[in-house]
């Protein structure tokens, strides 16, 4: 009974942290959606991660990356948010993404913790079976 006690209170106290977490994630991904449909590609590289920064260098390379890998990323016609997860290695939010032609993708975003606040620090495609009623 004192187990389950504990999980409760952990799980109610949770609660708030997490629901801030994901508007804060939601928003961070909002931004860097918003950047990149105004081709400002140095503001969409400050959402990135430290790992990716360093990967891609300049925001021009990060750019182009994204033109040519994730053009639905770069130019959606729409997206939704989707599933929202805390691991212990940081935050998930999975997207559905309308491209420009009306093709439907679904996205997972994984983000990490930084000293200046949570970042990307990957994208994935994820198989559209995963959100099936």
């Amino acid at each position: 009974m004192r187990i389950f006690a504990i999980l409760w209170f952990l799980i109610i106290m949770g609660s708030p942290l997490a629901a801030g977490e994901k508007e804060d994630v939601q928003a961070i991904i909002n931004g860097q959606i918003e950047a990149f449909q105004q081709d400002d590609f140095a503001a969409a590289f400050t959402y990135a991660s430290p790992s990716i920064r360093s990967i891609f260098g300049t925001p021009e390379n990060f750019g182009k990356m994204v033109q040519r890998g994730y053009p639905m990323v770069w130019r959606p016609k729409n997206f939704r948010f989707l599933d929202f997860e805390s691991t212990p290695y940081g935050l998930i939010q999975s997207l559905q993404i309308v491209d420009q032609s009306g093709k439907v993708h679904y996205l997972r975003y994984f983000m990490i913790s930084t000293s200046k606040g949570w970042k990307i620090s990957g994208v994935e495609f994820i198989n559209p079976a995963e959100f099936s009623a």
